[in-house]
């Protein structure tokens, strides 16, 4: 970011292509419908561009950025009155399938997409915090103190939270 803001495009160009599948996924799972999630992922890269003239170094970039998609999907969820949004969402893409090894037998990969596919509507039925926690950290690589901070809560909050979540996750799978 910073060879960004001091006026090196293609910077701009690494940045995208090392973050942009993150961020698209985690907008995805905060708002659960793909046509909000493109715009406002276009949102947050636009964000990125305006700001780079005053970037400092204050936190990790990854932080940074994911703080600009938190702030934006709040900004979004304000204005439309905190509506909720449809658990039943079919416009949301499908998932690429884990691929499997090719010595793999029909029925692991049957059970291993029936694995994925739970987890998916487990991950839809945590609370909108824990959720968000979760996919900031997996999709983000953010840890508990960045996802605090790109959240605007406190550390032991966000671990919390965290903690709820992934509890509550094994308890689906386990099921």
């Amino acid at each position: 970011m910073l060879a960004y803001r001091d006026g090196d495009a293609a910077a701009f160009d690494r940045l995208y292509d090392r973050h942009r599948g993150g961020v698209y996924r985690y907008l995805l799972r905060q708002c659960r419908n793909a046509a909000l999630a493109d715009e406002l992922f276009q949102d947050v890269w636009m964000n990125l561009i305006r700001a780079r003239g005053g970037y400092t170094v204050q936190a990790k970039f990854t932080t940074w950025l994911y703080r600009i998609a938190h702030n934006r999907l709040i900004d979004h969820f304000r204005r439309h009155d905190g509506a909720a949004v449809s658990l039943d969402d079919d416009t949301l893409p499908a998932l690429d399938e884990p691929e499997a090894p090719r010595s793999a037998q029909p029925e692991a990969q049957a059970e291993a997409r029936q694995q994925a596919a739970r987890l998916l509507v487990l991950l839809d039925e945590l609370p909108q915090e824990q959720r968000e926690a979760f996919v900031l950290q997996q999709e983000g690589g953010l840890s508990v103190e960045d996802i605090a901070e790109a959240t605007g809560v406190n550390r032991e909050t966000a671990k919390s939270r965290l903690r709820y979540a992934i509890a509550r996750l094994r308890r689906g799978m386990d099921s």
